[in-house]
Order: C-alpha cells, then structure tokens, then sequence
C-alpha cells in the first residue's frame, strides 16, 4: 500500500470573462432579487442550460471525434504496457485526463504519440514538457 498521498480532482476549473456593464448589471438584479445566490452560480447555471441546449451535438460531436467522456486516469502501468507491445498510444478526452505522478517523462514521451484534451490535464511538469509538441 502506498503513502503518497492521493491526488485531487478539482471540483471545477477557473476562467475569466468580459461582461458588458448591462449584462453584468442584469445579472447582479437577478442576484439581488434571491433568484441565485451569485454572480457564479448565475453563470454556472446559464452554462449548463445551454450545453443542454446542445446536447444532441454535443453527443454526436463526441462519438464523431471518439472522444472519452469524464476521467481519463493514465498510469505507469498502462505505459508500461503499451510499451512492451510496442504501442503507441493516442489519447482524446473530453474532461479531465491525469497522468500519474509516478510516471517518468522519457517513458511518456516514447508511449504517448498524441494528447487531445478537451477540458483539464493534470500531469507532472516534465511529462507537460517531454509531451508539449504532442499536446492539443
């Protein structure tokens, strides 16, 4: 059993936006008036009804590019693996792909022929830097 300690999903991602003064406006009243608890939890919600929206592109979108939806967790033994059959492999996720802490950048780079990440990689700083001409 190991002791590294084991490492975070994050619940969510950070990003920036410009709002016009009137939308942001319309949005604060919208607060104010108790229909959302903040200005995020406005977004987050205008976010999800409109992928939504989407949803049948989206899905077909997916199956279109063989996407993996969700978590995409790459170990070392999986490499290692891959590897030994002499693979390369090709890796396309739509959501979060980690690559382990334990696996070492020269064995990514010789496993790992592309990375297509449509959302977050979370992945040690040398395994970025050996795979960043491989990383879309």
């Amino acid at each position: 059993m190991s002791n590294a300690p084991a490492q975070r999903v994050p619940d969510s991602e950070k990003i920036t936006i410009n709002l016009g003064p009137v939308d942001l406006g319309r949005i604060d009243l919208l607060v104010q008036e108790g229909f959302y608890s903040n200005r995020s939890d406005f977004i987050r919600t205008a976010i999800r009804s409109q992928l939504a929206t989407e949803g049948e592109v989206l899905s077909r979108s997916i199956a279109r590019h063989t996407l993996e939806l969700g978590l995409r967790d790459i170990t070392r033994a999986d490499l290692e693996a891959a590897q030994a059959a002499g693979e390369r492999l090709h890796i396309r996720v739509l959501g979060l792909a980690r690559i382990a802490p334990d696996v070492p950048a020269e064995l990514a780079a010789a496993v790992i022929g592309s990375l297509t990440i449509l959302g977050a990689l979370q992945a040690p700083a040398e395994v970025k830097a050996a795979l960043k001409d491989r990383i879309r």
